[in-house]
């Protein structure tokens, strides 16, 4: 999970500045990293782990890419206009992942969502943690918050940045009226999943479990909106008692850090029942707060940044051969998809990889 502040650029000047306004590039330019995330958020959100054959991708990414891409597009945005970091992207892909769950095809209070997908099995698992009074799993709301986090939001943004040069990465990409547009192309395509047989299917949320889904979207929306995650600038290195400067402690090698995001991705999952989500929120707790501490260290980069964000994405695509779509399918095209999901994962991995190939400089960057 990506919990620390902004790096400096991997392959520009060392500095941080916070980005007031679009980028003044000619229209198409800017436009074509906002169509990639429109695009990368709904395939990794849905396709990225197996959940569809391959000849239902283009469905997906018609049907749920003004939701999960538009909903992408504007959390980065939102983030980079404040001139926020990483806390603030998060932050609000949980509070997309409430919202999306909780409101839109309120698959966290419908216990039977599942029963029509070959997923039917796993409905005795999330009752064993339901919370009292308010009719949801808390394993569900785990593992379907946690998945937009890291897939439908931070993953692809983490991807169409890290293609981005230097200058660009951390600027926004559209101006007022295409923040506009963007939103409408949003609550449209909520609007669409959640009048859908197919989206919310047929089911509402009874009024105080919409009311504590809102009270928890708002209270994830006003931490990601506090300053205190605005404004990253460089931090001093401290005197040693000599007077002397001290030697700055160096950030891991990226692989260690997207290694620790994959074993931490597996253990969730290791222990079933409310023991089982105990531990998946303490190794979350704990990975997030020890990436946001290894993040301000010297050498910290986009490189770091990519290999934390692509993890969740290559462990997932990684057991997409072994699990089932939500619907049947012949084997086929469930194997094809499952080998275009390794090709589409290998190729944003290893293009982003090169693109970020020259060294980064040493900043160290911390929250105000």
């Amino acid at each position: 999970m990506l919990t620390g502040p902004d790096p400096a650029a991997a392959d520009g000047p060392a500095t941080v500045e916070r980005p007031a306004t679009a980028d003044r590039l000619p229209l198409r330019r800017r436009l074509l990293p906002v169509l990639a995330l429109l695009l990368l958020a709904p395939w990794a959100a849905e396709c990225s782990w197996g959940g569809f054959a391959i000849d239902d991708f283009l469905p997906v990414l018609i049907f749920l890419g003004p939701m999960y891409g538009g909903a992408a597009i504007l959390i980065r945005e939102t983030a980079r206009r404040l001139g926020a970091g990483w806390p603030t992207i998060v932050l609000l892909a949980a509070a997309f992942g409430v919202l999306q769950a909780g409101l839109v095809d309120q698959s966290l209070f419908n216990p039977g969502y599942l029963d029509d997908t070959q997923y039917a099995d796993t409905r005795a698992a999330a009752e064993a943690t339901l919370v009292p009074g308010l009719g949801f799993s808390l394993r569900q709301a785990f593992d379907y918050v946690g998945n937009h986090i890291l897939l439908t939001i931070c993953a692809p943004i983490v991807f169409v940045e890290s293609f981005l040069g230097a200058k660009r990465r951390l600027r926004p990409w559209l101006g007022r009226p295409g923040l506009a547009v963007v939103a409408v192309v949003y609550l449209l395509g909520s609007l669409l999943v959640f009048s859908s047989a197919e989206g919310r299917k047929n089911f509402l949320a009874g009024p105080l479990q919409l009311a504590f889904a809102g009270t928890v979207i708002l209270v994830l929306v006003g931490a990601a909106l506090l300053p205190f995650w605005r404004n990253p600038r460089p931090r001093a290195t401290a005197p040693s008692s000599a007077g002397r400067t001290r030697r700055a402690r160096r950030a891991p090698h990226p692989l260690w850090v997207a290694l620790l995001i994959v074993l931490v991705r597996f253990g969730t999952d290791l222990t079933p029942g409310w023991a089982g989500v105990v531990i998946a929120l303490a190794l979350a707790a704990a990975v997030g707060g020890l990436i946001g501490y290894v993040s301000s260290r010297d050498g910290w980069g986009q490189r770091h940044v990519l290999a934390a964000g692509s993890a969740s994405v290559v462990s997932a695509a990684a057991f997409a051969y072994v699990v089932p779509p939500y619907s049947p399918a012949s084997p086929a095209a469930a194997l094809a998809g499952d080998v275009a999901v390794t090709v589409i994962t290998v190729a944003l991995v290893g293009g982003a990889w090169w693109r970020l190939r020259r060294p980064s400089p040493t900043v160290h960057v911390g929250a105000s």
